[in-house]
């Protein structure tokens, strides 16, 4: 496993992404050529899941997509995690709007 894998912002990296990363090259030098708000987009998108199996399928399709050259995860609003930025009223209402779906 490399040695110092960067993290987020707002998240640290996890142990399961750690492997994840350090078992393939490709993703983790893309993972290292990305922002450090888009690397803690990335944490927060495969680990804010309730399921460990969704979380699993996360880490793949996440080394996966840094690979095919994605910055951040398709689809996400961003982390609300954030505690140096408020949350936007945009991502406020789709917040809003999934826990109605529930």
């Amino acid at each position: 496993m490399a040695n110092k894998i960067s993290g987020g912002v707002a998240h640290k990296i996890t142990a399961d992404i750690k492997v994840a990363l350090s078992s393939d090259s490709k993703a983790l030098a893309a993972w290292e050529s990305l922002t450090p708000l888009a690397r803690n987009e990335w944490i927060c998108w495969a680990t804010s899941v309730k399921r460990q199996e969704t979380r699993e399928e996360h880490i793949v399709r996440m080394i996966k997509e840094l690979k095919q050259g994605e910055r951040r995860p398709c689809c996400w609003y961003g982390c609300i995690h954030r505690k140096d930025k408020a949350v936007s009223q945009s991502v406020q209402n789709v917040v809003l709007n999934r826990l109605k779906k529930r």
